[in-house]
């Protein structure tokens, strides 16, 4: 279970950073109605507090409170799934969809890049720095 709530934050904190954020919401919602529904709203407003730090976090290329919030998000869904385990195929299923590369390798990074005519792709995981021209 805790492998599963590591791999579960590390993407929610991720597509919190996207466009599609709100479907995490919506679905991390509904996770903990089953088993907190008292709780879902403020789980669902947390989601959006920490889509705000995550972005600001990003702005100013703060790696470490991005990995901070993965383990605040890591500790809730261990403590979700040990409330109910029933839930972790529901989470597997929500991984895979999100993120099908996570589900598979474990990792959290997916490229895919075209380049045509005289264009010039740069990918990275990480930083990248380009010197001269």
């Amino acid at each position: 279970m805790t492998a599963l709530a590591s791999s579960a934050a590390t993407v929610v904190v991720q597509q919190l950073a996207t466009t599609g954020w709100q479907r995490v919401q919506t679905a991390l919602g509904e996770l903990w109605r089953r088993v907190h529904p008292d709780r879902a709203e403020l789980v669902e407003a947390e989601l959006e507090e920490t889509r705000s730090d995550v972005l600001t976090a990003r702005e100013a290329g703060d790696s470490e409170t991005e990995q901070g919030l993965v383990g605040e998000w890591q500790s809730r869904l261990r403590r979700l799934l040990a409330a109910d385990p029933s839930l972790a195929t529901e989470l597997r299923r929500l991984l895979a969809e999100l993120e099908p590369t996570v589900a598979e390798s474990g990792t959290g990074i997916t490229m895919n890049a075209t380049a045509s005519g005289g264009s010039r792709l740069i990918q990275a995981a990480r930083d990248v720095h380009i010197t001269g021209e």
